[in-house]
């Protein structure tokens, strides 16, 4: 069993086929899907897939770029969200990205302690994207985790070791996708090596970033297997062995999802 912690099944092409999307998804040994908001409007859609798919679980929030356009969204707000569907289980995405800077840092920032402060509230998982923006992440996360636990997933973790080993420090787990089996990703397969087994996830944040192979493809679920693949030779286990891994972490973090 494996699951994909982090896709958007609301994005082209798969919102147009999402049924032969999950299918070869589950097909494939892929049991559980969780879907992924970056803006406000896009919510209704994902509560229409979660309660049609049984595999399909899903978050709300807003992704970095988008923070301008969404400084009205509170943390109440996301609460309001999280509350309409017992299958959202997480919140997210928010975060920080000063790479390209669609939003301006401070709206960014404002937005991204909105979230934390609703996710502390639901004590709900925060999936966190962050580029460019080791220090200010890391400060974040430290001045609200002393204030309540929070309960911590780093998205497609492309940074770098120390930073790995610093948000280990506050509790979080670390997600890995497509990106590690890229030729120039030795230094990140190298950290993931070193990052503690238990405290692994899996992704494609598809329709991104597909693995080799598969490169330069539309990415979807069902990919996934090449990433755990790669890792699990990384970590010297055997294919079933990490998915067994990175599935009971995945519900250690965010509960059996048979019980939502």
């Amino acid at each position: 069993m494996i699951i994909d912690s982090h896709c958007h099944l609301t994005y082209e092409p798969m919102s147009n086929a999402l049924n032969e999307t999950i299918n070869r998804a589950n097909r494939d040994g892929i049991k559980y899907i969780l879907t992924i908001s970056t803006v406000d409007k896009s919510f209704e859609q994902i509560l229409k897939i979660v309660n049609a798919y049984k595999s399909v679980y899903g978050t709300y929030g807003i992704h970095p770029h988008e923070a301008k356009s969404h400084q009205h969204i509170k943390s109440d707000d996301i609460i309001d969200k999280v509350n309409q569907n017992k299958k959202i289980i997480g919140i997210g995405e928010t975060g920080l990205d000063f790479y390209y800077n669609h939003s301006e840092k401070k709206d960014q920032i404002y937005s991204f302690e909105e979230h934390i402060s609703a996710a502390q509230e639901k004590n709900l998982p925060l999936i966190v994207h962050t580029r460019s923006a080791e220090k200010e992440t890391l400060q974040i996360l430290e001045k609200h985790s002393k204030k309540k636990e929070t309960k911590i997933l780093i998205h497609c973790f492309t940074g770098s070791r120390e930073f790995a080993f610093k948000l280990l420090n506050l509790g979080a787990y670390i997600s890995a996708s497509g990106v590690i089996t890229f030729k120039k990703s030795q230094d990140l397969a190298n950290t993931f090596r070193d990052i503690p087994n238990e405290k692994i996830l899996v992704e494609t944040d598809a329709p991104y970033l597909a693995p080799v192979p598969l490169r330069g493809k539309p990415n979807e679920p069902s990919y996934i297997i090449h990433t755990v693949k790669f890792l699990s030779k990384i970590k010297n286990l055997s294919f079933d062995e990490f998915s067994k891994v990175t599935t009971n972490n995945f519900f250690n973090l965010f509960g059996k999802l048979n019980e939502k």
